[in-house]
């Protein structure tokens, strides 16, 4: 017999003392599990006891078999799982057996049940006052709301009323109505009474609906209505049926006007009666509708219209032109022309540009007519129409004179000055600008050109402007031809400009002109003395004897070119040089090569634009006019130009904005694509930062510094490199001393010299200038250099070992007592700390002791203390790592 069915214990007393028996039961189930899992877990059993009433009135406990007895004998009960039954906790009734009671204890129990019943009871009593409270609630909420009912009803019925009474003839008169209540009221005489309604019923008559029969319980309670009212009632129950027709016949009539295309729609205000009685008419047509209407019958009685014919247009396409833009410019619609470029299989959206060719595609399906224009095109009005012959008047050549360094260029040129018969009765020249006139005893002038060098000349002729005429290549009888003897001839025929040769230095011992002139055959430069058509003059700038005969030559090869320019056209020339100078701005040297160039003219020369301010001549003197072929300053420029740019003068300032505007942004965008592509070459090759050796190279002759240059380009590696600024033949002057000291350079002269101003200037800007005569020296010198500039390779140097015997702490820092065990500990080296042969740290000693003394080392076999810098993680049996880092210099 399981402790659930066990016989319950009653309440007794043990050794005098008042106890309960154990209603809770504890025991140990062990539950399993899936995959061979267990777990102990205690389980409580709970005992209940169940009391019910007896015939006397006490309370006894019942048996669980007892409850199985009380079912019927003829059905037998059907087994059931015995289920503990889950009560709500109860007070403890009191069993029925109280043998093992005391007298005080029995007779405070029956007065505790006592007092159980008889609040129960008052319960029970409370309960039922609460349910006839709230059955008198919902009466009197009921009550409330037929009233309401009721007057809403009234209030109804009385609407209707001053409806019908506003009504038209249809609605009955008042001799009619008094004959329809005389009739009820005998009617209701003879008939039986009718059964009062009620709120909801007199609702209902009111909308024409019959009246719902009355319940017993209504009929009890409503009041009996006398004969009179409920004619009355039938009255506007007709009323309301008559209006109902009414309003039904006026939207029918609406409907028809209508139809017949009439125009219904209401006239004069809406009012409130109008409104309550239904003439607005239901819903009216809006004059919209009507006018629509109206233009559609105009339409057919006028018959079949033709169809409007398409409009072709001239349509202009820029460069770079959008969607939307197109569309306007064709009064066509964005979205067609979207279609239109979908058709052709380009995506695209209203705001995207189109190319030119994508844009006259789509003009032409459109049936418009295309006129394409280019920003370019602004420069167009610059170029002018051919000058007629009948205004074409002489004018005088230009000249340039080229040749080697040291031929006597310089000479031959202040030789040919001097010859000015001007200037000579002026008492002499002042040259203010790079170009000149000189004239001739003839009357004839020639204009010369002082052009800086080689590269001048090339930029000018890459440029597409023809300046020189004439070349006059200047070569020395001693030296006969040189490296850049052979660049002016070769810059000369590029240009296709006639040359003269000038043979100087004569007068010198060991001249051999005819040397010059047979080596001046191997670059096919025949004189006309062996067959040829190139005139050689044999001068001496010194003795200042040939100059006559060299400028008849100059004048007779003008004569063959036929040199003529028209003077009443728009002037136009080339830019021969442009500074910026203090007081006055930038500053041009314009040469003049048509037209005539005035004071106020407006002009562009290059990205630049402005008004010419002042006119000078090559003598200082200010001019008002410049004719063909004439040389002048000009002032009045926004900016200064380059050497070789065109010189055009406009018909307004805007016009010359425009061009200005359109050079400046061409410029930007040629650099900006160079920039990218050079960004892109260099990305994967420059891995870093490259340090660049810049330099300034001056020669005595081009193959040295063309040599040099190449010798020095290939020192360098990926890190150092060497920039060459700036290289040429000659001294070194003031000009290469101030770009070696804006770039920060090192200026090299291979077999020349500075002169005294540029030393000065050099000794006063710390410039550094070395002299060389041998091209492996300077090989030598700039790869030390640049190995100087390469980051020095970082050794490290190992030192010694010490190992931890005992650790102290002093002032919260921990303190290493170690032995060196080998090699020696520096104060201020790197140390590492090894902890089972692992670097657990890097860092410096920031201590190192011998007994109480700070030490700058230990060596092996003695003692120390040592402590790290910012780290205290030591341990007994550490081993600490002593190294230095050293650095070695890196060559090339």
């Amino acid at each position: 017999m399981s402790d659930r069915d066990q016989e319950k214990k009653p309440l007794s007393l043990n050794r005098s003392k008042l106890e309960l028996s154990k209603t809770v039961e504890a025991g140990q189930v062990r539950q399993n599990f899936s995959h061979g899992r267990s777990k102990s877990v205690t389980v409580e059993v709970r005992k209940k006891r169940t009391f019910e009433k007896n015939e006397s009135g006490r309370f006894r406990e019942v048996k669980k078999d007892l409850v199985e007895e009380q079912a019927p004998a003829a059905e037998k009960p059907k087994p059931e799982v015995k289920k503990e039954p889950v009560e709500e906790p109860k007070p403890r009734p009191v069993a029925e057996d109280h043998g093992n009671l005391t007298d005080s204890e029995r007779a405070a129990r029956m007065a505790a049940l006592k007092a159980a019943e008889e609040r129960r009871k008052q319960e029970e009593v409370e309960a039922k006052a609460r349910a006839e409270e709230e059955a008198a609630r919902k009466a009197a909420e009921e009550a409330r709301k037929a009233e309401e009912a009721k007057a809403k009803a009234a209030e109804e019925a009385k609407q209707k009323e001053e409806a019908s009474a506003v009504s038209d003839s249809d609605s009955p008169s008042v001799e009619e109505v008094e004959q329809r209540l005389a009739a009820s009221t005998a009617k209701g005489k003879t008939s039986k009474p009718k059964p009062v309604a009620t709120p909801k019923a007199d609702q209902n008559v009111m909308q024409g609906e019959p009246a719902e029969p009355l319940v017993p319980e209504e009929r009890r309670r409503a009041a009996p209505a006398d004969a009179k009212a409920k004619s009355r009632k039938e009255i506007d129950e007709e009323n309301a049926r008559v209006a109902a027709r009414k309003r039904a016949e006026e939207e029918a009539k609406g409907r028809a006007a209508r139809g017949k295309a009439d125009d219904g729609r209401r006239r004069g205000k809406l009012s409130i009666n109008n409104a309550m009685s239904g003439d607005e008419g239901g819903r009216r047509r809006s004059m919209a509708s009507i006018k629509r209407q109206q233009a559609k019958a105009k339409a057919r009685a006028q018959g079949p219209q033709k169809p409007k014919e398409k409009v072709v247009r001239d349509v202009v396409i820029p460069d770079v032109i959008t969607v939307q833009e197109l569309a306007n410019r064709m009064a066509e619609r964005a979205a067609d022309v979207i279609k239109t470029l979908m058709s052709m299989g380009v995506m695209a959206t209203i705001n995207q540009s189109l190319d030119p060719d994508t844009a006259q595609l789509v003009v032409e399906e459109f049936g418009h007519n295309m006129r394409r224009v280019s920003d370019a095109d602004v420069e167009e009005a610059l170029v002018s129409a051919d000058d007629n012959e009948a205004q074409l008047v002489g004018r005088p050549p230009v000249v340039t004179v080229m040749g080697h360094v040291d031929h006597g260029k310089t000479s031959l040129l202040d030789a040919l000055r001097s010859t000015d018969v001007a200037g000579g009765e002026a008492g002499g020249i002042t040259q203010h600008i790079g170009a000149y006139q000189v004239t001739m005893a003839t009357g004839s002038k020639i204009t010369f050109i002082d052009t800086p060098g080689h590269a001048a000349f090339t930029e000018m002729r890459s440029r597409g402007a023809k300046v020189t005429d004439i070349v006059v290549l200047v070569v020395a009888a001693d030296d006969s031809v040189m490296p850049q003897t052979i660049e002016a001839i070769s810059h000369a025929k590029a240009a296709d400009v006639p040359m003269i040769v000038a043979i100087n230095k004569i007068d010198k011992p060991g001249a051999n002109p005819n040397k010059v002139k047979t080596e001046l055959l191997q670059h096919e430069v025949v004189v006309e003395e062996m067959g040829g058509d190139v005139q050689a003059v044999e001068v001496s700038a010194k003795q200042r004897t040939g100059l006559t005969e060299l400028e008849e030559a100059i004048l007779l090869q003008s004569e063959v070119l036929d040199l003529k320019a028209n003077p009443e056209r728009v002037a136009d020339g080339v830019v021969v040089e442009a500074r910026m100078e203090k007081g006055r701005g930038p500053v041009a040297t314009v040469l003049v090569q048509r037209g005539t160039l005035r004071t106020g003219d407006i002009f562009v020369t290059g990205p630049e634009w402005g008004r010419v301010r002042a006119l000078v001549d090559d003598h200082g003197n200010r001019v008002s006019e410049a004719i063909p072929g004439m040389p002048v300053e000009v002032t009045g420029l926004n900016g200064v130009p380059s050497a070789g740019d065109d010189f055009v003068v406009v018909e307004n300032e805007a016009k010359a904005r425009e061009v200005s505007d359109f050079r400046q942004r061409r410029i930007r965008e040629t650099q900006a694509a160079a920039m990218k592509k050079s960004a892109l070459e260099n990305m994967f090759s420059q891995s870093g930062e490259v340090k660049e050796l810049p330099i300034v190279i001056k020669g005595d002759v081009q193959g040295s510094v063309e040599a040099l240059i190449g010798t020095l380009q290939k020192l360098g590696n990926e890190e150092v490199s060497v920039r060459v600024l700036h290289s040429g033949v000659g001294g070194i002057n003031e000009s290469d001393v101030t770009l070696a000291r804006a770039s920060n350079a090192l200026i090299i002269g291979f077999n020349v010299r500075a002169n005294q101003q540029a030393r000065e200037q050099a000794r006063r800007d710390n410039v550094d200038i070395r002299y060389y005569s041998i091209i492996y020296d300077v090989a030598d010198d700039i790869k030390k250099m640049l190995s100087g500039m390469l980051s020095p390779e970082v050794r490290e140097k190992f030192l010694g070992y010490a190992e931890i015997r005992d650790i102290f702490t002093i002032s919260g820092n921990k303190i290493a007592g170690c032995m060196v065990t080998e090699g020696i500990v520096k104060r201020g080296a790197g140390v590492r700390l090894l902890r089972d042969n692992v670097v657990i740290h890097s860092g410096e000693l920031s201590t190192l002791r011998r007994f109480k003394d700070e030490v700058k080392e230990v060596r092996e076999g003695y003692e120390c203390g040592m402590s790290f810098a910012k780290y205290n993680d030591l341990q007994t049996g550490d081993v600490i790592e002593c190294f230095e880092n050293e650095e070695i210099a890196v060559e090339l």
